[in-house]
């Protein structure tokens, strides 16, 4: 019985997470570059609804572990009535890299993807495939269409690499620099999808 304890114990201690990076959905903490184009109340709502979504249909799927990954440290309240079973961790300060890096360091060990929460095409397949892929790699990327990633895994293992050094965020260098940084690691690319920024993402997801 002992034995069969320790089992679950090391099969449960590498299990596979899912990261959802997110905000506290309140008016002028979300999508701001969204607001200045179709107004603050739209973007919320849209960051609302697209978050509600984004855990509803990755959350419950048993093949992964989903963890909230907030922003502040009041936020978590704003996560609880959130359906399923859900860990929720607070980002560290800085700029995304330094924030998902952190998450990568000191989450129990297992293969790990972060996603963003403003990703309305992404389904549980991309993520199970997502997995799939980082079984066979030292790290997985879903670009994007903008020249940056919706997506990124690594297996950390035999350690954890640090791939977001001097990453260029916001702007169309950002995978090229993440891909620099992983120069002569395994690295394979998921689906391509598109988070939504501005009124012309916004317009291309609803057609």
């Amino acid at each position: 019985m002992a034995r069969r304890g320790a089992e679950v114990k090391r099969r449960t201690g590498f299990a596979r997470r899912l990261v959802i990076m997110a905000k506290s959905p309140n008016m002028g903490r979300v999508k701001r570059r969204l607001a200045r184009e179709i107004g603050a109340a739209a973007a919320t709502r849209f960051y609302r609804n697209c978050l509600l979504h984004t855990v509803l249909r990755l959350a419950p799927d048993p093949r992964w572990r989903t963890v909230i990954a907030f922003d502040g440290g009041r936020d978590a309240a704003c996560f609880a009535p959130f359906p399923g079973k859900l860990e929720l961790v607070p980002q560290e300060k800085g700029d995304l890299g330094r924030r998902m890096q952190c998450l990568f360091n000191r989450l129990p060990p297992g293969p790990i993807v972060i996603v963003g929460s403003d990703i309305p095409s992404i389904r549980p397949a991309h993520i199970a495939e997502a997995f799939r892929l980082l079984a066979g790699a030292d790290a997985v990327l879903g670009p994007a269409p903008d020249g940056g990633y919706w997506l990124v895994g690594l297996r950390r293992t035999p350690r954890v690499h640090s791939p977001f050094a001097g990453v260029r965020w916001s702007g169309p260098h950002a995978l090229a620099d993440t891909l620099a940084n992983l120069k002569g690691r395994r690295v394979v690319l998921a689906a391509r999808l598109s988070d939504v920024d501005t009124r012309e993402d916004l317009q291309r997801v609803r057609r």
